[in-house]
């Protein structure tokens, strides 16, 4: 599912918060937020579960989208990760 370029992924956060992130390894990138190794937000809302991802052709395209994702209202990051392609 998420092994072999890059993905932009949206975790589910215990406070009901959502964190987007970019990866080569989505699983192993989850790993590290859950041990509290990843990011700054997640060690201070850490993380429930994957909620989705989505593969892009390279670090930068995924960035592109990071920032896209991120610009979205909370209510629609979920819908926005789910529709939207490379």
């Amino acid at each position: 599912m998420s092994k072999g370029g890059w993905f932009l992924y949206l975790l589910q956060c215990q406070d009901g918060s959502y964190y987007a992130g970019i990866s080569t390894d989505v699983e192993a990138r989850f790993r590290a937020h859950l041990a509290g190794k990843g990011a700054r937000y997640t060690r201070a809302h850490p993380p429930l579960r994957i909620l989705a991802s989505r593969a892009y052709a390279d670090r930068s395209a995924a960035s592109r989208a990071e920032y896209q994702l991120k610009q979205q209202p909370r209510e629609r990051k979920l819908a926005w990760l789910e529709h939207h392609g490379d």
